[in-house]
């Protein structure tokens, strides 16, 4: 039997998004049943057969110095916002951390793929001499964290997990390793994907996993629908800043990561294994470490992408994991409105599901009606569910990736009427 992990406190955390420039933004918007996805206007995609994503608004870059947009991807640009929301938020609580005891672990799926895209194209059209020599530096996936570290003066260690779409839930998993292993006292984790260019649209539709948007854009992307047809491909950037609950202030907690579960399915470079068993598996592991059974569980937040295997393996892994508790518990999937954030999505999606334990509202799932028969869950898919009133509220998150990861957490929060008053 593992031990028990320490719960990590989340004393911030930060987001950019489809839904929103600030995790207040896009909760805002998840309420109110809002989609994130639009048509892409831009000329470099009237060619192209898939021309819907979820995208982060230009503007939201105006913040940023101009050296930064210059000599860094759009990846790592979104990291930066994110990070700056995360530490700004925390900033209150950490007050004489040494900078050696700060870590950074900032997942992606791919990294700079806009750089990478660019600078081929500039070798092909001008040679050698039209490539920017800090191309290496900004396409290499560990980028933005390496940026997000010089930032904010982060010297106690800088990770990247890469593990596709479950990076960013991997990130939170390595953060509470190294709060346990005490080799950081405060943790900024989370992920950052750019994958909304010519290159990242072309060969996710040559897969055949993209949705055409026939329907259009809004509605798209339809996880757990019986007329599902694909995932829709967007952009962002989540951070959490993280430490040991037993250091962090007893106001600053906007809720805890109690313990995470992991798996791999050894099944297919892309397709999950079709019954979920190996994704089973990192839910029980989750559980198992977190001290809890299904039971305790107020709601579940799904990975589900809209992809015909991928939400039916995880459907039945929810089922076979959770048992009679499957039959009641709330499940929501925020990509209905976010689209799929690849890298990014764990982290993002984490924010949302603290808020929802926080206000006791688990949010509609955009889409998902009609329901596949075959999703044998309690699906949101006629909106909005208030959530008990108890003391602390415990959901589960899932979040995989090709390759076969999979990454289940267990996040927890206090009801806002239990909650400790914020100083200030």
């Amino acid at each position: 039997m593992p031990n028990p992990p320490e719960r990590s406190a989340v004393v911030g955390w930060g987001s950019i998004s489809p839904l929103g420039n600030h995790p207040d933004e896009a909760w805002t918007r998840v309420l109110g049943g809002e989609s994130g996805i639009s048509t892409i206007t831009e000329d470099w995609a009237e060619d192209l057969t898939v021309q819907i994503a979820g995208q982060v608004p230009a503007s939201a870059l105006d913040d940023l110095e101009p050296l930064l947009r210059r000599r860094s991807d759009r990846c790592a640009q979104l990291a930066l916002l994110a990070a700056r929301q995360a530490w700004a938020m925390a900033q209150p609580f950490i007050g004489g951390i040494d900078p050696g005891r700060i870590a950074v672990v900032l997942g992606t799926g791919i990294g700079g793929l806009s750089t990478m895209h660019d600078q081929h194209s500039q070798l092909t059209a001008g040679g050698p001499s039209r490539v920017n020599p800090l191309t290496v530096p900004m396409l290499i996936p560990d980028a933005a964290a390496g940026q997000v570290a010089i930032d904010l003066g982060a010297q106690g260690g800088v990770h990247t997990p890469v593990s596709a779409c479950a990076s960013s839930a991997e990130a939170l998993m390595l953060a509470q390793m190294l709060l346990n292993d005490d080799r950081a006292d405060l943790v900024l984790a989370g992920g950052s994907e750019a994958p909304v260019n010519r290159l990242g649209l072309v060969g996710f539709s040559a897969m055949r996993a993209l949705s055409p948007g026939h329907s259009g854009p809004t509605q798209a992307s339809r996880p757990y629908c019986r007329d599902r047809d694909g995932f829709v491909l967007s952009e962002g950037a989540g951070m959490l800043a993280l430490m040991r609950s037993s250091d962090a202030p007893p106001a600053a907690a906007q809720g805890w990561l109690l313990a995470c579960g992991s798996s791999s399915d050894a099944h297919h470079i892309v397709a999950p294994e079709p019954q979920g068993q190996q994704a089973s598996q990192a839910i029980d592991d989750a559980l198992r470490r977190a001290g809890i059974s299904p039971d305790d569980l107020c709601a579940v937040q799904a990975h589900a992408t809209g992809t015909s295997l991928g939400d039916l393996a995880e459907a039945r892994a929810l089922r076979r994991s959770l048992g009679r508790a499957a039959d009641h518990l709330p499940v929501c999937a925020p990509k209905g409105q976010l689209g799929h954030l690849l890298g990014a999505a764990g982290a993002v999606e984490s924010i949302l599901a603290l808020q929802a334990l926080q206000h006791g509202v688990l949010p509609g799932t955009l889409n998902a009606d009609p329901l596949d028969p075959e999703v044998d869950l309690a699906v949101t898919a006629s909106g909005p569910v208030s959530l008990p009133d108890q003391p602390q509220r415990l959901l589960l998150k899932n979040a995989f990736g090709f390759g076969g990861h999979n990454i289940s957490l267990v996040l927890a929060a206090p009801s806002v009427r239990n909650r400790p008053e914020q100083p200030g």
